[in-house]
């Protein structure tokens, strides 16, 4: 489960050839214990749980690297190697 990033304390990543479960772009989310399941494109919770602050921060970052998170999507979800994205700050 490569790291995509960490931010305030949240870990964020992604599965290799994570595709088959949730059939949407996704990432994982750790943050104290929580874990949840958000979709890239939509924003939107899929599975679990976050703090709602923790959530919004985890969506706004989301929205800002929308497009990296996609790439990394793509390459993940054919089994290569994915780059990490930059925090929130």
């Amino acid at each position: 489960m490569p790291i995509v990033s960490m931010f305030y304390g949240i870990i964020v990543y992604m599965y290799f050839m994570d595709n088959k479960q949730h059939h949407v772009p996704h990432i994982h989310v750790e943050y104290q214990g929580a874990e949840a399941v958000v979709d890239i494109t939509e924003g939107e919770l899929i599975d679990g749980h976050l703090p709602p602050a923790k959530l919004k921060m985890v969506l706004a970052w989301i929205e800002i690297h929308r497009d990296e998170l996609l790439a990394d999507w793509s390459l993940a979800s054919r089994g290569e190697p994915i780059f990490r994205i930059d925090p929130l700050r």
